[in-house]
């Protein structure tokens, strides 16, 4: 695989985890570590861009949506939560499951995109360096 092909590959694999999507960047990411051809801060750079283009895809979707009252009792306490907590609960943006659909009530409850960015960026960019970190770690 050429060098320009598996960072694409890495990209979008970061991108489609990040969506409604199913997917997963870090066996992706991993590989691209034993292959020793670029450097942490490339390939975390790389992963972090994709998946938060992809958190901030899932804010968009919830833009379109239009404003409803939930009648169901997890829809009203996910909301309360989000509201509650505000920004802060994008920290959680890179967590299977919950990740995605908290991105997609943020741009739903018209939360400020730059701040958005902001939180989305920082969680996905943590996930990724203790990732690599404990690669490291691990493989001495």
């Amino acid at each position: 695989m050429s060098d320009w092909t598996a960072l694409v590959m890495l990209f979008a694999t970061s991108f489609l985890s990040a969506t409604l999507l199913p997917g997963g960047s870090e066996a992706n990411l991993v590989y691209l570590l034993t292959q020793h051809q670029f450097t942490d801060g490339l390939i975390i750079a790389i992963a972090t861009v994709g998946n938060t283009l992809g958190g901030m895809t899932n804010y968009a979707i919830g833009r379109w949506i239009p404003n409803y009252h939930p009648h169901q009792r997890w829809h009203r306490r996910a909301l309360a939560g989000l509201q509650r907590y505000g920004y802060a609960a994008l920290l959680l943006s890179w967590v299977p499951v919950i990740g995605d659909p908290l991105c997609v009530v943020a741009g739903w409850l018209r939360l400020r995109q730059s701040w958005c960015w902001l939180v989305i960026f920082i969680a996905k960019a943590s996930r990724y360096l203790i990732i690599v970190g404990s690669y490291r770690w691990v493989a001495g």
